[in-house]
């Protein structure tokens, strides 16, 4: 996939969807929404690794001066709101319009825009941090290269990026959830390969969290925390 580095989408354009896998995880999403966030509560959130690692973040952010904060792939909102009352200046973007819907609905003091996170509506350098919590599980493996030049175009120079994934390898393909006949791809990532993706793509790793399963979750999570390399540009 081509990024649109260097160029932000339109509030028009950036939330269309332009390829296969875009649409199906809108499908899905706009199908699941309602019981997504019924049956996850407060999400990532809610266990005290994950508070751990946002509030990581949020500090990291808030010492180099703080600025505009972004979740790329923000659902129902619990993430992003977290991120708020821990002190960020923060907004979210998310592919399906039935989410963006439910987070305004529960969170009307914050901003959510439908958008691609590979095509964020930002100028460059616009950001000082950027989350995507558990959404670019939803790309191809050939597409994250261009998503993750998209997030090194969008953040400043020592800007903070968090990315939270399943770990492991291989794709999960669910093709019913919450009763629904609905089907999307779910691709493990492995946290060495990750990192060195981002240091390719322009980001110095300053963290990288593996923790076990919890509950009924199959499969390790992973917690990268990385910063744009000051005056490096995208695969130098």
């Amino acid at each position: 996939m081509t990024s649109t580095t260097g160029t932000p989408g339109s509030p028009e354009t950036s939330g269309e969807p332009r390829e296969p896998y875009e649409t199906a995880a809108r499908t899905f999403y706009d199908t699941v929404a309602a019981d997504y966030d019924a049956r996850f509560g407060d999400g990532a959130a809610a266990l005290p690794m994950e508070r751990a690692i946002l509030g990581v973040f949020a500090e990291q952010v808030r010492e180099d001066g703080g600025g505009p904060v972004l979740e790329a792939g923000s659902g129902p909102g619990r993430v992003t709101a977290y991120l708020r009352g821990v002190g960020l200046d923060v907004r979210g973007v998310d592919l399906s319009p039935v989410m963006v819907a439910l987070a305004r609905r529960e969170h009307p003091g914050l901003r959510f825009d439908v958008g691609s996170l590979t095509r964020l509506d930002v100028p460059d350098g616009g950001l000082a941090g950027l989350l995507a919590w558990y959404s670019l599980i939803h790309l191809p493996p050939e597409h994250v290269p261009g998503a993750l030049a998209e997030f090194h175009r969008a953040l400043a120079p020592g800007g903070h990026l968090l990315l939270g994934f399943q770990a492991g390898e291989g794709v999960k393909r669910h093709e019913q959830a919450f009763g629904h006949d609905v089907a999307l791809d779910f691709h493990r990532m492995s946290p060495e390969g990750t990192a060195a993706a981002l240091e390719a793509a322009g980001f110095d790793v300053t963290v990288k969290v593996v923790r076990a399963p919890v509950g009924d979750e199959p499969v390790p999570q992973a917690y990268v925390l990385a910063r744009r390399r000051a005056g490096g540009h995208a695969g130098g």
